[in-house]
């Protein structure tokens, strides 16, 4: 019997697609990004600990002790909670190890016995240790019973933090904050704290990221999504609880507000007498989630100029001299007196997929050159006149710039001697390599830091004394944790010292700002800000991600606020409908097309549901209706698609004609007249319109539908030609490899359609184990 090649057309494909806020919601690619294996967070915790500056993977053959953490010459501030001292040993005969610290002075020495791999001094004994170390380090030594020994040095400083630190904890991976962004939660107390400072901001379904204060810790400035504002941003006076309510938001979107161009106000900073906020606007970024948690986003800006806005006035201005169209200026510091601005700078990073994006989160399919060719960006750092408002010449930092390195997260010291900085190799946000280096304020010679660790080093921060910073790393956990180190006169630094009770364990601990305050000046913020539409946009982020559990919940709680809210009823709908309910979906769209007859997307996304459910003519009117108010090709390809399944072919052609109208440049539209044209037998015409498909987007679809209509048309060759071209847009497809074999079997090169045939099956069984 002979095999006949065209015994199969690919159907409509426009179903499972719906319309909430205006646009389409489609997760797959993102669903791509996050298949693949999670280890366990618990396991990573075991494996991991606290082991600061880990020099070697495990103690030596001989079962010789390492101590891990503190590291030899470690300086602990006067005023911090007893560390953990944590070593590392591969084998021990009796689980026992004796722990002694000797002092310079005649103190008798203190002797300890431990059955664990880890020590921590109670309270008396850590104090007794600080004041008998302050003026010369005392050696802490580790013997197993066989006399195997370990052995550091560790002092106490005279100088004091002195202030209490603001901190975010965000759970991993980050699409998780994506999804749920209630979970990222604000601490605030001192480094004298025996248990982690308490959380004084939480459950903010919208999102929130970088805060900053001013000198004297009297405002708080803190970014967060507002209404249907990315750019909000929220100035709050300090005291013991506030409230974060709509009289305390301003709007970066305000800037120039009727040119069109999206804002979303990125790494905002207060300047030190509090007066003014300055934020890099009209921006777009790189902003992509990837798999796993130790470094599960990438983020850097391309695009954006710095704007002050001025709180007395209530006024935005560019600053000159840092409001060039062609760089990417981000990022922003202030030098302790307010006089000056220090900025990362770029040449703008301009291409299509930036230049047609309507806000900052950019697909990685949209920047591959960047996620998978790892093309480099740097910033160089340079410093501007604040000069009241009206800027200068912005000139690049000696040894912060052009030394063929990304640098980039400026902080001044209070007495404006130094500048530390974060140095990497490209981009900016959570680079594994990224490290801190300090360089006189006026530029010169920079040095690494000795406090660095082995892995991600950013996100610092100045003590108002000047003596201390903290910083965030990756060194021992993918959660982030906080470290301190000293800074000498000189600049010179000393080992990290880790803050191990200031980090959760499902937690990473990021964005550590000194605040010049005790550590219960901030008992709690609240929030009085939000309305329906806020948690309208905390579920469409979940929506983006494919979490629709997640945007279900959040849209029921907008519409305990608003029952009759359309845009939550529609938008609930389709989360519904997506997430596999379609009855209860028709229920809520129901509900929503009473509420506001006129709401087309509530009645195209209604239709979606009906089609679901299988219910065609109710689906068909519901489409109509949707088209009678806002004429949409998508829709007239699904209208066309419930007209063929209720055997309508001349109509469900004439709305295929009717989307490729309205959208001559649609692949799809294309596509699906194309497909019904094929099935009439119109070949001719079929061929033409899957050229006009391929040609707007070339797919493999669209080459196996024009290959089947060209061998209907006695065009052979062509049609062998399509199934090829098809097979190297998608290697395994089993449709490309089944047609092409019997086409061949055809013309007579049985071998070579035998094989084409025997993979088409293959592809086929390894499809049906999948499933």
């Amino acid at each position: 019997m002979r095999r006949v090649p065209s015994r199969r057309l690919l159907g409509c494909t426009a179903f499972r697609r719906g319309v909430a806020l205006g646009h389409s919601c489609d997760t797959r690619r993102l669903r791509r990004r996050l298949s693949g294996p999670v280890a366990s967070l618990i396991a990573l915790f075991l494996t991991s600990l606290i082991l600061v500056g880990c020099q070697s993977d495990s103690a030596s053959e001989s079962g010789a002790i390492t101590i891990t953490y503190p590291a030899e010459g470690t300086l602990f501030p006067p005023d911090i909670a007893a560390p953990t001292v944590i070593w590392q040993q591969d084998d021990s005969p009796s689980g026992s190890w004796q722990i002694t610290i000797e002092f310079e002075s005649d103190s008798k020495p203190l002797t300890y016995q431990v059955t664990t791999g880890q020590w921590e001094p109670d309270a008396a004994i850590w104090e007794q240790i600080k004041y008998q170390t302050v003026d010369a380090p005392a050696t802490l030594t580790v013997t197993d019973t066989r006399g195997l020994s370990d052995s550091v040095r560790i002092r106490t400083s005279v100088d004091p933090v002195g202030d209490a630190i603001f901190y975010r904890e965000v759970p991993l991976p980050f699409i998780d904050a994506v999804q749920d962004p209630s979970r990222i939660r604000w601490r605030f107390g001192e480094i004298s704290s025996v248990e982690q400072p308490p959380v004084v901001l939480t459950d903010l379904p919208v999102c929130g990221n970088c805060h900053s204060f001013s000198g004297n810790g009297d405002t708080l400035g803190l970014d967060v999504d507002y209404g249907n504002d990315k750019g909000g941003y929220a100035l709050l006076s300090v005291t013991e609880d506030m409230v974060l309510d709509d009289e305390k938001i301003i709007s970066w979107s305000d800037y120039r507000k009727d040119d069109g161009e999206a804002t979303f106000g990125l790494l905002s900073q207060v300047s030190p007498d509090g007066r003014y906020v300055i934020s890099t606007v009209k921006d777009r970024a790189v902003f992509v989630a990837t798999p796993g948690i130790e470094f599960s986003q990438l983020f850097f800006p391309i695009k954006g100029i710095l704007v002050i806005y001025d709180r007395e006035t209530g006024e935005y201005a560019p600053l000159p001299g840092a409001d060039d169209p062609a760089y990417v200026q981000s990022n922003p510091t202030w030098s302790p007196d307010g006089k000056h601005i220090v900025f990362a700078r770029a040449p703008v990073y301009d291409n299509e997929a930036v230049n047609r994006s309507s806000s900052l989160l950019l697909d990685e399919t949209d920047v591959p050159e960047f996620i998978q060719d790892k093309q480099p960006f740097k910033y160089d750092l340079y410093r501007v006149p604040f000069n009241g408002g009206k800027g200068g010449v912005a000139e690049p930092i000696e040894g912060a710039s052009h030394n063929g390195r990304s640098n980039f997260f400026a902080k001044y010291s209070p007495d404006s001697k130094w500048i530390v900085f974060t140095q990497a190799e490209n981009y900016m946000l959570l680079m594994p390599d990224s490290e801190l280096f300090i360089v006189p304020a006026e530029g010169g010679e920079a040095k690494r830091l000795a406090a660095n660790t082995a892995r991600m080093n950013s996100w610092h921060s100045f003590s108002s004394n000047g003596h201390w910073l903290v910083f965030s790393s990756k060194v021992n956990t993918p959660y982030t944790q906080l470290f301190l180190t000293h800074i000498d006169d000189n600049g010179n630094s000393t080992p990290a010292v880790v803050l191990d009770k200031f980090t959760s364990a499902d937690r990473a601990a990021n964005i550590p700002e000194f605040v010049p305050l005790a550590g219960d000046a901030i008992a709690s913020i609240e929030e009085r800000f939000l309305d329906a539409y806020s948690f309208l946009r905390a579920g469409m982020a979940n929506e983006r991600t494919g979490n629709y559990p997640a945007a279900i919940a959040s849209y029921d709680r907008g519409l305990e606020l608003n029952p009759d809210d359309i845009e939550l009823l529609n938008a609930k709908g389709f989360a519904l409908f997506q997430n596999g309910d379609s009855q209860r979906a028709v229920g809520v769209l129901e509900n929503a097309v009473r509420q506001d007859p006129n709401h087309w997307k509530s009645h195209n996304n209604l239709a979606l549901a009906y089609v679901d459910l299988g219910d065609y003519a109710i689906a068909e009117a519901h489409f109509r209706e949707s088209l009678a108010i806002e004429a949409q090709p998508a829709i007239y390809n699904d209208l066309g698609f419930v007209l063929e399944r209720q055997g309508l072919a001349r109509e469900a052609m004439e709305s295929y004609r009717e989307a490729v109208a309205i959208a001559p440049e649609s692949a799809t539209a294309h596509f699906n007249l194309a497909s019904a044209l094929a099935r009439r037998k119109t070949n001719g015409e079929a061929e033409q319109h899957f050229l006009a498909s391929i040609e707007a987007e070339p797919s493999g679809a669209g080459y196996i539908g024009l290959g089947i209509v060209q061998w209907e048309q006695g065009k052979r060759p062509q049609a062998m030609q399509s199934m090829e071209q098809a097979l190297q847009l998608d290697p395994d497809n089993q449709q490309a490899f089944d047609q092409l074999g019997a086409m061949l079997l055809e013309v007579g090169r049985r071998k070579e359609g035998r094989a084409m045939l025997a993979r088409a099956r293959e592809l086929n069984e390894q499809a049906g184990s999948s499933r």
